[in-house]
C-alpha cells in the first residue's frame, strides 16, 4: 500500500463504518492540500485491491474497509518473512528488534492461538528409565 493509499485506509479503519470519498477528503485537506478526484481514484484503486468494498448511494459511493488494520499488518509480516531465503533467521532478527514490551505481547499471542495448555503429566505416573 503506498503512503496516499494508507492514509486514506487509516480514516476507513479508523472510522469503521462506510465512509464517502467526500468525508475522507474533508478530513485528509487537514493535513494536506488534495483534490476530490484524488482521493475517489485512490479509493477506487482500494477497491480494486480487495482492501474495501463499495455500495452505491444515489449518485456516489460508500466505501468500507474489508478487513482490519490487525489482518493488514499481518499480512505485511508473512509476505515480508516468506520472501525470506532463511525464514528462521529472519524471524530471530524480528524478535531482536522488538521491545520487551512487544514480545510480552508475541508471548500472548502465542498462547492466544495454541489455546490452553495441555496439562503436565503427573510425576508420579510417568515411568523412569529403569520402568520402560
Amino acid at each position: 500500500m503506498g503512503e496516499l493509499e494508507d492514509a486514506v485506509m487509516t480514516r476507513v479503519w479508523k472510522w469503521n463504518r462506510p465512509v464517502t470519498v467526500r468525508e475522507v477528503l474533508q478530513d485528509l485537506q487537514q493535513e494536506r492540500s488534495i483534490a476530490y478526484t484524488t482521493v475517489m481514484t485512490v479509493l477506487d484503486n482500494l477497491h480494486q485491491k480487495g482492501w474495501v468494498r463499495r455500495e452505491s448511494e444515489g449518485r456516489a459511493y460508500r466505501y468500507e474497509a474489508v478487513s482490519t488494520r490487525a489482518a493488514y499488518a499481518a499480512a505485511l509480516m508473512n509476505d515480508a518473512w516468506s520472501q525470506s531465503d532463511n525464514p528462521t533467521a529472519a524471524l530471530i532478527a524480528f524478535f531482536g528488534m522488538m521491545s520487551e514490551e512487544q514480545r510480552e505481547a508475541l508471548g500472548d499471542a502465542i498462547r492466544i492461538v495454541q489455546g490452553p495448555e495441555t496439562p503436565a503429566p503427573n510425576p508420579g505416573s510417568v515411568p523412569d528409565a529403569g520402568e520402560r
